[in-house]
């Protein structure tokens, strides 16, 4: 592919405006997505406080880590909802931007008169994107809704922690960062029927659905069997040897999908014996031998290093990982290699590391992204750049306290 021209190609959506209505975590992961990919997205932040993660600690110099994490590349502007002339301020914003997206809970936009009837009357190829908890039906609708309550409610709680053991959260808040995912996949079949169509539509985004959807195998898995999955700490309820073995300095991850990388870690154990050994020489063979399996390769592991045994594992190409900690993995070769940490410039802590958009264009350079801006940072540019009002108008917005 030939290198796109623009030297600062901003990705496939520039172009595309967003308004975000969203705050805390699965809202702004969701526009985060389509800053990555060169939309320009527009955060309404209301006075004073701005989006609540603006107060979670730690700071530095005040600023949230929490804040800074989901808002990259994204614009700030700051107006009163409880105002009319706040609300028709924004209701101008949304008469020229592509999509929309909002997390509070269902009907608070429509209390606003900011709801997707009342916004879609006024920009009819407006595509409004509603991220909750429950989504906008069922029971459970007009309930609040936090991470651990949908790994809870989705299953996945349940199938996760040691066997035996209690059941614990996922490290990663992945019940709200699920809306960051399928927000953005709806927003984007909905870019591609608007451009057949002409029209945009309502999204409705249900974290819990979300959840469920990742279950994956585990729920095929009790549906075949009638039984709830149980959980296996860091190992798979069907595939063995798979998940963490002792080490001399600490432990190594391995996995082992097929009969072929079986093949592979038994030559890597210096145990050629054990390839086609009556007691291990199928899938369901060494699931149902999984103690015994585990123990032969711990006997080997630990009485190795961890760098050793990623040394003879690499040479065989067996399936292994040693477990990094987060420091460790944002500088690891290939994240550097993938650019995945950079630096930017914030307005108020100066150059600071952020992570790097997940998704590539080869053949075409993206710019770093804009630091997460300061509360309000662009309120004045957006107003003239978008709707475009003068110094006295935006002044007297200003004096009457409907912007900040």
């Amino acid at each position: 592919m030939q290198e796109t021209d623009a030297a600062n190609w901003a990705g496939p959506l520039a172009g595309v405006r967003v308004l975000d209505f969203t705050r805390v975590l699965a809202g702004p992961s969701a526009a985060l997505a389509l800053a990555d990919l060169g939309a320009e997205v527009f955060k309404i932040e209301p006075p004073e406080t701005g989006d609540e993660t603006r107060s979670f600690p730690p700071f530095r110099d005040g600023e949230s880590h929490y804040y800074l994490s989901v808002n990259r590349g994204k614009k700030s502007i700051v107006v009163d909802l409880k105002t009319e002339a706040g609300v028709s301020l924004v209701r101008d914003l949304a008469s020229k931007c592509d999509v929309l997206i909002e997390n509070y809970r269902p009907g608070v936009m429509d209390k606003f008169g900011l709801g997707y009837d009342a916004l879609s009357a006024l920009n009819p190829r407006l595509i409004y994107c509603a991220i909750s908890g429950f989504g906008m039906t069922g029971p459970l609708k007009d309930l609040p809704s936090f991470d651990i309550v949908l790994q809870a409610l989705s299953g996945a709680m349940s199938v996760n922690g040691e066997p035996g053991g209690m059941p614990t959260k996922l490290g990663i808040p992945l019940g709200d960062l699920v809306g960051g995912i399928n927000g953005p996949i709806g927003i984007l079949a909905a870019l591609h029927e608007r451009s057949v169509t002409g029209r945009g539509r309502l999204i409705d985004v249900s974290l819990l659905d979300g959840m469920m959807g990742m279950l994956g195998y585990l729920a095929q898995l009790a549906f075949f069997t009638g039984e709830d999955p149980k959980a296996q700490g860091s190992q798979h309820p069907n595939l063995v040897p798979y998940g963490s073995f002792p080490a001399k300095d600490g432990s190594i991850i391995v996995a082992c999908l097929t009969n072929s990388f079986w093949t592979r870690i038994c030559q890597a154990l210096g145990m050629p014996e054990r390839i086609d050994d009556v007691l291990f020489n199928t899938i369901e063979k060494r699931r149902d031998k999984r103690a015994l399996v585990n123990e032969l390769i711990s006997e080997f592991t630990r009485q190795k290093t961890v760098a050793e045994l990623v040394a003879l594992f690499t040479e065989f190409q067996v399936p292994h990982a040693p477990i990094l900690g987060i420091t460790e993995a944002l500088a690891q070769p290939q994240a550097v290699e993938r650019e995945m940490v950079v630096e930017t410039e914030h307005q108020t802590l100066g150059k600071i590391p952020i992570v790097n958009r997940p998704i590539k264009f080869p053949g075409a350079k993206q710019p770093v992204p804009t630091a997460p801006p300061v509360m309000g940072q662009h309120t004045d540019d957006i107003l003239v750049d978008v709707l475009g009002l003068s110094g006295d108008q935006i002044a007297a917005l200003r004096r009457a306290k409907v912007i900040a």
